[in-house]
């Protein structure tokens, strides 16, 4: 079967790529503490561009909305200490025929700008166009979240293009710009 198994049904931590610094994982019920405590910790780096729960009861709703098919939520984290850098969830999986997911990425204050992102999509490249099949990753960003920007850009994402009221965030529409990278794109990259 191509999807995952939930993650809601794992009760221990899945690593699904390793690389030198940093491993990819499922995010599964046990982080919640840890999830909770690094989204409340980092709200000067994660909004305006990306709600995650604070709380436990947010926590389970947001973890229930991933169900290995069509959704999949994952932690990039330190190999050495096991402690969750960020995060990477691809939505919107969409099979035959265009076998793509749009990616959502954050890091969390105490890691950012340490390389760990990077490094993690390396992971995620493996994971979607690997183990996912999938031949098209998006990423919908809106054009004031510059260390996002860079990120898409650094890793081998191209703009395509701009799109006004796109998505509806904090209360209103907000533009975006969409960048996208392929398969074959990446194997050229890595």
């Amino acid at each position: 079967m191509w999807y995952l198994t939930p993650m809601f049904t794992q009760h221990k931590p899945t690593i699904l790529h390793e690389s030198t610094r940093v491993m990819l994982r499922r995010l599964i019920a046990d982080d919640q503490a840890e999830f909770v405590e690094l989204v409340n910790e980092s709200a000067d780096l994660l909004l305006p561009w990306v709600h995650l729960p604070g709380s436990a009861a947010k926590f389970e709703e947001y973890l229930n909305q991933f169900d290995g098919e069509t959704r999949e939520c994952t932690l990039v984290c330190d190999r050495k200490t096991g402690a969750i850098a960020g995060t990477f969830s691809l939505k919107n999986i969409t099979r035959s025929p265009y076998q793509r997911a749009t990616v959502g990425y954050n890091a969390f204050a105490f890691s950012a700008g340490q390389g760990y992102m990077s490094e993690g999509f390396e992971l995620v490249f493996r994971l979607a166009f690997g183990d996912l099949g999938l031949h098209r990753l998006e990423a919908d960003i809106q054009p004031g979240n510059e260390l996002s920007l860079r990120l898409a850009s650094k890793v081998g994402f191209r703009r395509e293009g701009y799109s006004p009221e796109f998505l509806y965030v904090d209360g209103s529409w907000k533009d975006h710009e969409r960048w996208a990278i392929t398969s074959d794109m990446v194997s050229m990259l890595w």
